[in-house]
């Protein structure tokens, strides 16, 4: 008999739909050890989770038979997906369903602040009647400052603006279309700190964000400016905070997410009234834990009855044996996605995805929603799946074209991903699949390459002349960062080249910035794949 490991607290709607007509024998553990969850694990058909359980590549190793992982939630931080996918094993979750929960959270730490209400209860608590310490002020006229604007952010948006705050916003990959029409001015990151009386975050942690406000944006706040994370701990740099408050350079701050969780008792937070704190409780509204378990419970029953595939982030909603066909042009599709947001150098307005070759075997509708999966996944505050990708680009402003075309290639089958910026230049990236599971991109905009998109990589634009490969091979070398691969194509001898380096370590921007200040070289990125 099929078998369910529910390895998280569930409430009992979702449990019913798992047993409802007795085809899986489903074993509730709330409480499992990651001992019993390694060693018991290869017993299980599929693992319902929520944040408690890791689903790590060691416990995946022991999962012979598994077949779906479903996270009652939006993150999946707590799953290797990348094993997973690896592996066969469809990873979902539950997109949305803490989207108003966590906007309505972060009100509440708005309110709190402004109301200086944590404050005022502890002195209730202490039998005093301290009414003249804790003069508020009100939202309207304030000015709030968002950073990140997905879902969450948005719908804080709109919150706000029924307080009669002003609204302005920062999210680089969003066009300032969107932004009109949701009411939101669209402001540079360093303006907006100066600006805003409020500032919240809902970005994703991703090494771009991490610290995204420290101790040069505290500087240029008002004195009287507060923030607030509900979002992902680390987004604020909390060293820089720490600082800030205590130093009275900005007023205080409202926090639900840290770098350390549990956040450790003697941390400095926990000793300053002007930080508010909760235990990481935005998603948890008695609605928000009720939806997502009704919802992955109906996912998870769908995919071991052989039907619909929804809400996977690593799969498309399709038949089970097409998708077994089409998996190594997914895989290919987004990492193609994924290079081209790295590699432009201005927001994107208009994406094309354009097939040739043995690829128009098979339905590409599933391969351009891969390639908008990839190229959004970087750059979003919230999970991006098969499901929602295409909303979000549409969310975004982005404009999504899919051609085909029969004219024959020099390779059997082709992806060709064009990335039209707001600058007016247009960046082509084709890649293919030299054995069935073998993907390479083979063409960046008119050189031809031979480079594996997986990894690090450094791609670098510069002078077709002698000595460059050299220099940079010596630069890396001296910063002990080693070559695992490296391709190069050209237009013309003598005429622009590019050069694209698999490495086996992170590249920091200084290390970037002297590759290039290098003698004939354009410009240089690490792309992350």
């Amino acid at each position: 008999m099929t078998r369910i490991l529910v390895s998280d607290s569930l409430s009992q709607d979702g449990l019913a739909i798992l047993e409802a007509d007795g085809a899986f024998k489903v074993d509730y553990e709330p409480s499992i050890t990651p001992e019993d969850l390694l060693r018991r694990i290869g017993d299980y058909d599929a693992v319902v989770v929520r944040s408690r359980s890791k689903i790590t590549g060691d416990v995946l190793k022991n999962a012979r038979n598994l077949k779906v992982i479903g996270r009652a939630g939006v993150g999946l931080d707590n799953v290797d997906v990348n094993t997973a996918t690896k592996m066969g094993i469809i990873a979902m979750n539950t997109p949305g369903g803490n989207t108003i929960s966590t906007a309505e959270h972060t009100m509440s730490m708005l309110l709190a602040l402004a109301r200086s209400i944590p404050k005022a209860h502890h002195s209730m608590q202490e039998g005093r009647w301290d009414k003249k310490m804790f003069t508020g002020i009100e939202l309207l006229g304030k000015v709030l400052g968002i950073i990140g604007l997905g879902r969450i952010g948005i719908e804080v948006a709109k919150r706000c603006q029924s307080f009669g705050m002003r609204v302005i916003g920062h999210d680089p990959y969003i066009s300032p279309e969107v932004m009109l029409k949701i009411g939101v001015e669209m402001l540079p990151l360093e303006q907006l700190v100066q600006i805003a009386d409020f500032i919240t975050v809902h970005t994703p942690l991703k090494p771009e964000t991490k610290g995204i406000i420290g101790r040069e944006q505290f500087q240029k706040m008002k004195k009287v400016a507060c923030v607030i994370n509900c979002a992902r701990g680390g987004i604020i740099d909390e060293a820089a905070l720490i600082e800030a408050v205590e130093q009275g350079t900005i007023a205080g701050a409202a926090l639900d997410v840290y770098e350390a969780e549990p956040l450790p008792s003697d941390h400095p937070f926990r000793k300053s009234d002007r930080f508010v704190l909760t235990p990481h409780l935005a998603a948890s509204t008695t609605e928000a834990q009720h939806n997502v378990a009704i919802e992955i419970a109906r996912q998870v029953v769908d995919v071991l009855k052989g039907r619909e595939i929804r809400n996977a982030v690593n799969a498309p909603s399709i038949d089970p044996e097409i998708l077994q066909q089409l998996r190594p042009y997914l895989n290919l599709a987004e990492r193609i996605g994924k290079f081209q947001t790295q590699f432009a150098d201005s927001r994107v307005t208009k994406i094309t995805v354009k097939y040739s070759g043995a690829v128009l075997d098979y339905p590409v509708a599933p391969l351009t929603t891969a390639v908008v999966k990839g190229f959004l996944e970087p750059i979003s505050d919230s999970t991006v799946n098969y499901v929602n990708a295409m909303s979000y680009a549409q969310e975004r402003g982005l404009e999504v074209v899919e051609s085909k075309t029969t004219t024959q290639y020099q390779y059997t089958n082709l992806i060709t991903v064009e990335a039209q910026m707001e600058n007016g230049k247009i960046n082509s990236v084709s890649g293919t699949l030299f054995a069935p599971t073998t993907p390479r991109i083979v063409i960046i905009n008119d050189k031809h390459f031979d480079a594996t998109p997986e990894g690090i990589l450094i791609v670098i634009e510069n002078n077709d002349v002698p000595g460059i490969i050299g220099s940079v091979g010596t630069l890396l070398g001296e910063h002990r960062i080693n070559i695992g691969q490296l391709t190069w194509g050209r237009t013309d001898h003598s005429q622009d080249a590019m050069t694209v380096i698999n490495v086996d370590e992170d590249v920091s921007p200084k290390i970037l910035e002297k590759i290039g200040k290098l003698p004939n070289i354009k410009s240089a990125k690490m792309i992350k794949i």
